[in-house]
């Protein structure tokens, strides 16, 4: 079944986004206004929860920074309290996204579900109808920045790509999902974007990327490392004419490792689980926030805003086109900072800097081609989706050894490390790298790097 489209709303909210990409600020801030008094409005009316915190206020008078924040988990505990639906019933959904076979079918016919990597905690479900998806859709398609004007100009509908997106791909992530529902749309775009997986072997993943020979590659910034890497050394022959990566810091030096190992440019996005697409980057390298869809506040450790250039202690976010599962002043954990004046590039749209994930690719064993590489995700991925554990840091503590933590304590920590153990040694084999020495310790949570994150896959003891 494909997921359902509302041609004449994408097209209005395609119309507005374009828009509104070089408006003036005051008609990006009226825009932003307004949509959240009806975000306010709608979340007073459908959401139980929202209706008893609201209730009382002014809504005239009611202020975003007057409601408290939202977390995560205290959302997911009251997730049939919080959604707009009553028909969204966690149980059910926690079905839904078990079933792999159903990534990207409209949940209840309408809407379309992806779950979170856990990488703060365990998993939410996330919950969006249509009007989420056509500001989604519009926000990727007319604000991602064009890397190759010439190739744009001559083909306009990228006719001629060929997409590959290189991540986990078995699971319902966000980017999987958005994948495999813009297949199902359009069956011939489907010929031309592929989703390939970074939990096989480095040498299979390469393999499969000369064989297909995408103009695009989409991925991890790690990921796109480990590519280039492949690709000084001769064993990638895939050109790609550009390269997106998100999801992770992307460092000016890795940016001009990629960029010289493909000769091609390279596009760093923003975006979340929340909310698919956050920031884009502009042709001056600004990351421009869509502000009129998505309100970020950088707060301290007590809640309070902090001015504009400094680092907070995390972000809050108010997604203004969810109106189903609403998302008001939720923390992120990401540090998000505004960056004070405007952009070279004419935009109105606030520049931001994100001091997001940043994870190590772990160089493991000593195969006679030499140690194999694992990327931080694909590790990841592993000890959620096949030992069930999301609290943890993984420390490689030499060429054969690993330091597995977890801040589980008492009965439950001993079976978890023990499933975790050996999920990550069957997985460490499958990838080239037997015979790692995996240590366990429980009741030890992971310490922060300099960032004052938790990194959970380090390639040294922080």
């Amino acid at each position: 079944m494909p997921p359902p489209v509302d041609p004449w709303l994408s097209g209005s909210v395609a119309l507005d986004v374009a828009l509104a990409a070089r408006a003036p600020a005051a008609s990006i801030a009226a825009r932003q206004a307004a949509r959240l008094g009806r975000l306010l409005a709608s979340a007073r009316l459908h959401s139980p929860t929202y209706r008893r915190l609201l209730d009382g206020r002014a809504p005239d008078r009611l202020q975003l920074a007057d409601l408290p924040v939202a977390h995560k988990a205290a959302l997911m505990g009251d997730f049939d309290g919080w959604v707009a639906d009553p028909c969204l019933r966690l149980d059910a959904l926690r079905r839904f996204v078990a079933d792999r076979r159903r990534i990207a079918e409209p949940f209840l016919g309408r809407y379309a579900v992806w779950e979170s990597s856990g990488s703060t905690g365990e998993p939410a479900i996330f919950v969006q109808d249509a009007a989420a998806m056509a500001v989604y859709d519009a926000l990727e398609a007319l604000r991602r920045p064009v890397l190759r004007p010439l190739q744009r100009w001559l083909d306009p509908w990228g006719l001629a790509d060929r997409i590959a997106f290189v991540g986990a791909t078995s699971g319902h992530f966000a980017s999987t999902v958005s994948i495999e529902r813009l297949r199902r749309l359009n069956p011939a775009l489907a010929q031309r974007l592929h989703g390939i997986s970074f939990l096989q072997p480095v040498a299979r993943l390469v393999e499969q990327l000369n064989a297909l020979a995408p103009t695009v590659i989409a991925t991890y910034p790690s990921a796109a490392v480990l590519l280039a890497e492949e690709r000084i050394g001769g064993r990638l022959r895939a050109s790609p004419g550009e390269i997106w990566t998100g999801g992770e810091d992307l460092s000016a030096a890795e940016r001009d490792f990629v960029q010289q190992a493909f000769g091609c440019p390279v596009a760093n996005s923003y975006g979340a689980s929340e909310f698919l697409s956050l920031a884009f980057e502009c042709g001056h390298g600004g990351m421009h926030l869509n502000s009129d869809w998505a309100i970020l506040e950088p707060v301290d450790a007590q809640g309070r805003a902090v001015a504009p250039g400094e680092l907070p202690a995390t972000t809050l976010l108010t997604n203004l086109a969810n109106h189903v599962q609403p998302l008001i002043r939720y923390d992120l954990g990401d540090r998000v900072t505004v960056c004070p004046g405007g952009c070279p590039c004419g935009s109105c749209l606030p520049v931001i800097e994100v001091q997001g994930r940043c994870e190590d690719t772990l160089h493991l064993g000593a195969a006679r081609s030499g140690p194999v590489s694992v990327l931080p995700l694909a590790l990841s991925t592993m000890l959620e989706e096949g030992a069930g554990l999301f609290d943890f840091q993984l420390v490689q503590v030499g060429p054969c050894e690993l330091l597995l933590r977890t801040g589980l304590c008492g009965s439950a920590a001993g079976p978890a490390l023990r499933r975790a153990r050996q999920v990550l040694g069957e997985f460490l084999e499958s990838q080239g790298a037997p015979g790692v020495r995996i240590h366990c310790r429980s009741g030890e949570p992971g310490r922060a790097g300099r960032s004052g994150k938790v990194a959970r896959v380090v390639a040294s003891a922080p």
